[in-house]
């Protein structure tokens, strides 16, 4: 014996589904991703990667209000090609990893840029320090989303680079930040 709704019940439960509120999807990073930054000394660019980083995304570009991202950087194992500037990196001028083995960034605040262009707007809170920093990413959708993304940091803002670095002819106040990240759901 087959029950079907009646019309009532049917139109019930199609608001009562209508009316909830829509959750965005929870991710976790996934291998293959990167985060890279780079700047120049005295006009030779370098690019570096951190020693590791951890992403948790809640996303989904129909509800950006409901959106999230946290990433988790470790600073140690920083690495340049160069060992001398990797070792001055850690350094107390620097990131100052002794005192500050990660820095993080967190961003609740999401703006549609057009077509799969987006910007988190977060803070980053590196050596003790927290500023706002402006993520701006295409968003990939897929059984393993991908958000590329960039940013810039004054490094000069968080003390990184203080003392005889300061100058910025000799190194740029901006440093480029770029990530892609590999998402994969969580669970």
């Amino acid at each position: 014996m087959t029950r079907t709704l009646s019309p009532r019940l049917a139109l019930a439960a199609w608001l009562l589904a209508a009316a909830a509120p829509a959750f965005a999807a929870d991710y976790v990073q996934a291998p293959g991703s990167t985060l890279i930054f780079a700047s120049n000394y005295q006009g030779e660019v370098f690019t570096g990667r951190f020693g590791g980083f951890d992403t948790r995304l809640s996303f989904d570009p129909q509800k950006l209000e409901t959106s999230r991202l946290d990433v988790t950087i470790q600073l140690a194992g920083t690495r340049t090609g160069n060992d001398d500037r990797d070792s001055t990196l850690t350094g107390g001028d620097f990131f100052d990893i002794g005192r500050f083995a990660q820095a993080r960034y967190s961003a609740g605040s999401f703006r549609a840029l057009g077509g799969n262009q987006y910007a988190a707007d977060g803070t980053l809170t590196l050596r003790g320090v927290s500023k706002p920093v402006t993520l701006t990413f295409t968003w990939t959708p897929g059984a393993q989303p991908v958000l590329n993304g960039k940013a810039t940091v004054k490094r000069l803002d968080f003390g990184v680079g203080g003392g005889e670095w300061a100058d910025t002819a000799t190194i740029p106040d901006e440093v480029a930040i770029s990530t892609r990240v590999v998402l994969k759901p969580a669970g």
